[in-house]
């Protein structure tokens, strides 16, 4: 493309001396770019020429043109910001700078499930938008071009940038009413994620183009003729549907069993007319002259969309049994159809913008509220997508107020809102003046009072159940979930400490909260206990986790010396061709932390490293580091049970540790208190996992109290013939040699 070109397209719109910074911004990226091509083999030159010509076509700004010029020196030549500042200004530089950073990120995410990071680059790009749009204007001109020349690029990037396009800057150019580049973005992407389906539906429209053609002259010539007889001048043409519209028209009349020719809205006529009565007057002729079909009228200039599109719609069968559809609105209604918020972007004197622009983007005001209050990327980008980038449905309060919401939307999605504490108290709700359930769906033109109470009241758990549809949006969810979250930390903390002190008691473990915390990448103790109350993390996710540490620990860990694998499978470390035994008196298993102690005769014996042997050793110099092979072996371990005695108790435990292929080496029962029992079991498990499973089965068996690991003394001590007599580290049964 000639720089002529674009300055002529200027030059419609803008006064000659504002194009003196264009002809500036040109030679500068003419000479920066000098060598360059793209990969398509044209001039580098011309990416960013074509980009500025889209955005003179929306009418931009010459700040929004010169930064087009400009955005791709930063990247593709290394020239600092501050250069182009230091050249053209704040103004300019910061627009160059904007479209460069959201030049490099990646909106689409590699997998089915969208990722963190993917999420952090949408929230990254709409908080800048919301900053200055004509960023994201500049971006949108830059992907439709880069679309335009797909071609070049290998078939896995094609289908990533058309991916990326339809899911993000098709619903993007939507949501801001650009009407023109959101059906060529959403063309151009269909093209390539389905090519056959695509050259399909081309050659459908195209073998009945002579004959569309036809209809819709003559039906222009009629309404032409109506019109002019009642005093109203208008513009009048035939508006085709794109490719993509087709596509989608085509899915929803297949799932309803109907056929291509159909679809009544592939026939359509445009009416352009000066004044928004003659708008009302001209729909009122159409239907005189042919009739109307039903539910097919929608009047979106009393109740205009969020991007700010206004016009009348209705279907009627024209000339016979012809469905077509007509569309009425005035000039200036029609500018802002095809161009959207791009065609309100007004720079006045003193940096004042336009009061009716700053209306039609109220939501990105709100975009930025949410920011602010979501923690997580992923909340946001689901609520981008749920409550922004799908179509909506409009609705009144008692005083006439009108508020757009998500389309499935419901009374306590309107409620949240309007105020959080209205969603809070919210008991019922009436639309139009009758009571309906809050699973109630809002629909166009509804008027909505909330019925709340006067008393302070909280959510129902209820409304957070997706199955009973009370909520839609991402927005009420999220303000539910922080009423509960900051209700229930409290109570979830308490019950956690005792779920955690449990299963480490049940299991003999002796480990620091803050330790088990930071495995789970909890910094602040409280939180990750009031995950573990809430059930967000479970206690046999705290025994994996033991027992996953452990054995990261061992795959890590280098002996000093070359250490023998010993039965046990045990790895010595800094001593070599020593023989190891577990000990009896606290039966260490994989996942317990362990120490080694060196005896005279026999090697090392392996104990837990909080066995009481072990604290009360005097001879610690025999004490040494060990950690735990890779070897699949079953390892001893004691348990206590305390039960009410009944028939069929042991029946009960025994068939129960037998289905987990568990061998039950030892058993003693001695009398408790009354009708109770203690069982001691001695069991071969696999490691720390394994037995947790265990207990928490024998937890269950009808009549069991508690279940517990123990060493041997505990059980020795609760035998009244087996007095506990404590014995060196190094013992397993016999004196210490």
């Amino acid at each position: 493309m000639e720089f002529n070109r674009l300055l002529e397209k200027a030059r419609e719109y803008h006064s000659p001396e504002k194009l003196a910074v264009l002809e500036e911004a040109y030679k500068f990226a003419s000479e920066k770019h000098q060598g360059q091509v793209r990969l398509s083999g044209e001039p580098f030159m011309e990416h960013p020429l074509q980009t500025a010509f889209i955005l003179a076509e929306l009418q931009l700004d010459t700040s929004s043109l010169a930064a087009a010029l400009l955005h791709d020196i930063p990247e593709d030549t290394g020239l600092p910001i501050k250069d182009i500042e230091a050249k053209f200004g704040p103004e300019i530089a910061k627009l160059v700078d904007g479209t460069t950073k959201l030049g490099k990120v990646s909106l689409t995410a590699s997998g089915s499930v969208p990722s963190v990071t993917q999420a952090e680059n949408l929230r990254k790009m709409l908080v800048a938008m919301a900053e200055d749009l004509r960023v994201v204007f500049i971006k949108l001109a830059d992907r439709l071009h880069n679309m335009r020349t797909l071609d070049a690029l290998p078939r896995d990037r094609q289908l990533k940038n058309a991916q990326e396009t339809l899911e993000i800057y098709a619903p993007l150019a939507h949501r801001l009413g650009i009407w023109e580049l959101k059906w060529q973005l959403e063309d151009l992407s269909f093209r390539y994620l389905k090519p056959q389906e695509y050259q399909r539906i081309a050659r459908l429209v195209d073998t009945r183009r002579e004959q569309r053609e036809k209809f819709l002259n003559r039906a222009i010539r009629v309404l032409k003729k109506e019109l002019d007889s009642a005093g109203i001048s208008a513009d009048i043409f035939g508006r085709s549907k794109h490719i993509y519209s087709i596509y989608q028209k085509m899915e929803k009349y297949t799932a309803l069993g109907k056929h291509f020719d159909e679809i009544y809205d592939l026939l359509a006529l445009r009416v352009v007319v000066k004044t928004m009565p003659e708008c009302y007057s001209a729909v009122g002729i159409i239907h005189s002259i042919w009739r109307p079909m039903p539910d097919a009228f929608d009047d979106y200039i009393a109740n205009p969309k969020p991007n700010g599109y206004q016009a009348l719609h209705t279907a009627v069968m024209c000339l016979g049994t012809t469905p077509l559809e007509v569309q009425i609105r005035t000039t200036e209604m029609h500018h802002i159809a095809e161009y959207g918020v791009a065609a309100h972007w007004r720079y006045k004197e003193g940096g004042k913008k336009d009061l009716e622009f700053e209306d039609r983007v109220g939501w990105l005001r709100q975009l930025v509220e949410w920011h602010r209050e979501l923690a997580g990327a992923e909340e946001f980008l689901e609520s981008v997508k749920t409550d922004i980038f799908i179509d909506q449905v409009f609705v009144y309060t008692p005083r006439g107020e009108i508020k757009d919401l998500p389309k499935g939307s419901t009374p306590l999605d309107f409620a949240y809102r309007v105020h959080t504490d209205l969603g809070h108290r919210c008991i019922g709700a009436k639309i139009n003046g009758k009571l309906v359930s809050l699973s109630y769906q809002l629909k166009n033109g509804d008027i909505i009072e909330i019925v709340s109470s006067k008393a302070p009241r909280g959510p129902s758990l209820d409304w957070l159940n997706p199955n009973l549809g009370f909520v839609h949006t991402t927005h009420a969810r999220n303000k539910i979930r922080q009423w509960f979250n900051k209700r229930e930390k409290t109570e979830s903390i308490e019950r956690g400490k005792q779920i955690l002190d449990k299963e480490l008691r049940r299991l003999g473990i002796k480990t620091d909260r803050q330790a088990i915390a930071e495995l789970f990448s909890y910094n602040n103790l409280d939180d990750f206990i009031a995950a573990v109350g809430n059930g967000s993390i479970t206690a046999h996710q705290i025994v994996l986790k033991l027992a996953a540490q452990e054995k990261e620990s061992q795959q890590v860990a280098e002996p000093v010396a070359p250490a023998q694998m010993a039965p046990s499978a045990v790895q010595v470390l800094g001593v070599g061709d020593l023989m190891t035994s577990i000990a009896q008196c606290c039966h260490p298993v994989p996942g317990d932390k362990i120490i080694g102690y060196i005896t005279r005769s026999r090697g090392v014996t392996i104990h837990r490293e909080d066995c009481h042997n072990v604290i009360n050793e005097d001879e610690k110099e025999r004490l040494i580091p060990v950690d735990w092979g890779r070897s699949d072996l079953l390892y001893p371990v004691k348990i206590q049970v305390d039960a009410w005695d009944r028939v069929g108790l042991m029946r009960d435990i025994s068939t129960l540790v037998a289905e987990e292929k568990v061998n039950i080496t030892s058993m003693n029962l001695t009398n408790g208190n009354g009708q109770r029992i203690n069982i001691f079991l001695s069991l071969q498990t696999k490691g720390l996992a394994h037995l947790s499973q265990i207990l928490k089965k024998i937890d269950g068996v009808k009549g069991v109290l508690s279940v517990s690991r123990i060493g041997e003394d505990a059980s020795k001590q609760s035998t009244p013939d087996s007095p506990s007599v404590p014995k060196k580290a190094g013992d397993v049964g016999s004196s210490k040699n």
